[in-house]
């Protein structure tokens, strides 16, 4: 029973320790999308380590199990893994980390089907309010204009992602604003930001006792936001991308003392007129490979017995 235990003990120091780490990190809000990257790694190694401790666990319980998960190992491999010391804990073990995989599974699921339905509905209500002419086709980056007296811009993802913008909105920006604004939401459909913001919630929702998932979907919504500003910065400017912030969230109260489900608007215009330097590019570098590293870890430790013997 060590190595699974082993694997679980890894995850869980993993959860424990990165949120921390990451919290500290003081490059994140200049390389989102570096943080993206090693938000995503970290919690695919905390999965990693219970769907093997999982494997390991039920192919010492269970004879059927074990045939699929060394089917194509010699002999030698499995005798080295000892599974038959692995005591009558192994398959209480692998039945708890299979219902969370399969809770997991449900949540995402769940997660899916109450985006597509809120998107579903969000699309009718559009059609509704801006019909669709004759001869006019839907094109994926069709862009709506509604009629609003609320400055307001916003991205309803799915097959064919839509850009709509109130026609307050259209008076409040110039051109350059309103371009960038547009580059933002663009920016968010083509990184596909959304299936990021289904697995965070997915895995937040599920397992709420868990803080990493907690962490790592506050930390989505934050850094898409981000990454998102960076697209726009980088073909419009970070004036135009941060005064269009201010012309569409001056109106509801988000700068002001008292703390708002928007408050994180002004971090981000702040972040836009006053840049941190960027890491160099070594740097960025060192710590993409290091991210990828963090789950191979785990999947190298579950190879070490079978290593060993084949070398």
């Amino acid at each position: 029973m060590m190595l699974p235990l082993v694997l679980l003990l890894l995850g869980g120091l993993a959860a424990a320790v990165a949120p921390r780490l990451l919290a500290r990190a003081e490059w994140a809000d200049r390389e989102p999308v570096l943080a993206l990257w090693v938000w995503q790694c970290v919690v695919a190694a905390v999965l990693l380590c219970c769907a093997l401790a999982m494997a390991l666990s039920g192919a010492a319980a269970w004879e059927a199990v074990r045939g699929h998960v060394f089917a194509p190992a010699p002999r030698g491999v499995v005798e080295a893994y000892a599974l038959q010391a692995y005591g009558p804990w192994a398959g209480a073990v692998a039945a708890a980390l299979a219902c969370g995989g399969a809770w997991t599974a449900a949540m995402l699921t769940r997660e899916v089907r109450v985006a597509r339905s809120q998107h579903r509905k969000q699309r009718a209500e559009l059609l509704v309010r801006s019909p669709r002419l004759p001869e006019e086709t839907p094109a994926e980056d069709r862009l709506v204009v509604l009629e609003g007296e609320r400055a307001d811009a916003w991205w309803l993802p799915g097959a064919a992602p839509q850009l709509v913008i109130t026609t307050a909105a259209l008076r409040r920006l110039n051109r350059r604003q309103l371009d960038a604004v547009l580059a933002h939401e663009q920016g968010h459909a083509r990184a596909r930001h959304d299936w990021l913001l289904h697995c965070s919630s997915a895995l937040a929702t599920g397992f709420p006792q868990v803080p990493v998932f907690a962490a790592f979907r506050q930390q989505m919504h934050r850094l898409v936001e981000l990454a998102a500003d960076d697209v726009a910065s980088r073909r419009f400017g970070r004036l135009s991308i941060a005064l269009a912030l201010v012309e569409l969230n001056e109106d509801r109260g988000v700068f002001g003392p008292c703390p708002t489900p928007l408050a994180h608007v002004p971090q981000r215009v702040d972040r836009l007129l006053a840049p941190g330097p960027r890491l160099t590019p070594a740097r960025r570098l060192r710590l993409t490979a290091a991210a990828a590293f963090v789950p191979v870890v785990p999947l190298l430790l579950a190879l070490v017995p079978a290593l060993s013997v084949l070398h």
